[in-house]
């Protein structure tokens, strides 16, 4: 973990202490503090704590992610194998990384050489004058040990949670797109009539999306966020997440070969239509299911595609897990009857005796289940 301020804030990885109960943080001097958590996030992998009664420490400033250039010497200070407390050397190999091959490719990282491996995660990549990079967040490797391709989360990224932690949140809200898009290649930059590839092709636009009240259209590109060029989904939804304390973002639309600067709402993914959460009763086929109606909060929550519509199951209960239920399946059909209220769900549910035939969607698959 990293300390950010003399009263005591403190930021780590989610998977670090994101689920912990009781935390102890030891400083280096020996001294021992009690700490809970602010705010954590498991997409991010951040989590934001503070220490209980403490006051003038000594604390690392966040350095502008905007001024790191690849080739900068970095160190990695970390636990590495809880060997104790050991500093590494590197460069920063790589900026706007998504983790590789393996990662989940949604995120935004600094790619440093500096040996990371497993017991540094959390720890801090500082530069030459102790200025934050960075929070190491994971390594790429097939042995398990560091082989110099290691990934921190930008400082800036870490600013915007540390702001919402002091603001009383207790999960990170991230600004909404409600699009779904893909990164601008060689081949599809000649198809513009681009010189170059960069951007992200809208391919999708959910109806209540904040670029779509912009003006914004599915086959328009999106070249930059705040003046800060995007390559990427991942890329996109960083900068939207650090530039979380203002109200609209500058995006560069490219149309027709015109480019053109919209001015877009940054807002969480709002909560309407009403979720209508039901949980089937006692004496339903499957007691304890918990459904809601989805709207774009509950797409945000789940990870669901943007042109999800329906119902979703939020808890699937003891006997909906054992016939195959899973949190996140999007119901279509119940017993051949479409079904597009939680309410409508539950009353078909209730009255089926015998056997029962649920037709959902799991991700990109279509499901069938009979029991």
């Amino acid at each position: 973990g990293v300390i950010l301020s003399d009263d005591g804030i403190v930021v780590s990885n989610y998977h670090v202490v994101g689920q912990a109960t009781d935390i102890r943080i030891v400083l280096n001097d020996g001294r021992e503090y009690a700490a809970r958590v602010l705010l954590g996030d498991q997409e991010s992998d951040l989590a934001i704590l503070k220490m209980d009664d403490v006051d003038g420490l000594p604390f690392l400033a966040l350095r502008d992610s905007e001024t790191v250039e690849v080739g900068e010497l970095t160190l990695a200070i970390g636990n590495p194998f809880g060997v104790g407390q050991t500093v590494s050397s590197g460069i920063v190999s790589g900026l706007a990384r998504s983790g590789g091959s393996n990662g989940r490719g949604a995120g935004y990282f600094i790619q440093t050489d500096a040996p990371i491996n497993p017991g540094n995660s959390g720890g801090a990549l500082v530069d030459m004058r102790g200025g934050l990079l960075g929070i190491n967040t994971r390594i790429l490797s097939r042995s398990g040990g560091s082989n110099g391709i290691g990934f921190a989360i930008p400082a800036d990224l870490v600013a915007a949670f540390v702001k919402q932690a002091r603001d009383g949140n207790d999960r990170f809200v991230r600004p909404w797109a409600g699009a779904t898009g893909q990164a601008v290649d060689a081949d599809l930059a000649e198809t513009l009539g681009r010189d170059r590839p960069g951007g992200i092709m809208l391919a999708g636009l959910h109806p209540a999306s904040p670029l779509a009240d912009a003006g914004f259209e599915v086959g328009d590109v999106v070249l930059s966020v705040d003046g800060a060029a995007v390559g990427s989904p991942g890329e996109m939804l960083f900068r939207m997440s650090v530039a979380s304390d203002q109200d609209t973002a500058t995006m560069t639309r490219l149309r027709d070969g015109e480019e053109e600067d919209l001015t877009v709402a940054l807002i969480p993914p709002p909560d309407d239509p009403p979720r209508d959460e039901t949980v089937l009763p006692e004496d339903s086929s499957l007691p304890g299911l918990t459904l809601a109606r989805i709207n774009p909060a509950v797409l945000a929550e789940l990870n669901l595609p943007i042109a999800a519509e329906g119902v979703v199951v939020l808890d699937e209960g003891q006997i909906g897990r054992r016939v195959g239920l899973r949190r996140g399946d999007v119901l279509q059909r119940i017993d051949r009857q479409d079904v597009d209220t939680p309410a409508q769900a539950a009353a078909i549910l209730s009255e089926a005796r015998r056997g029962t035939t649920v037709r959902a969607i799991r991700g990109n698959s279509r499901i069938v289940l009979r029991f």
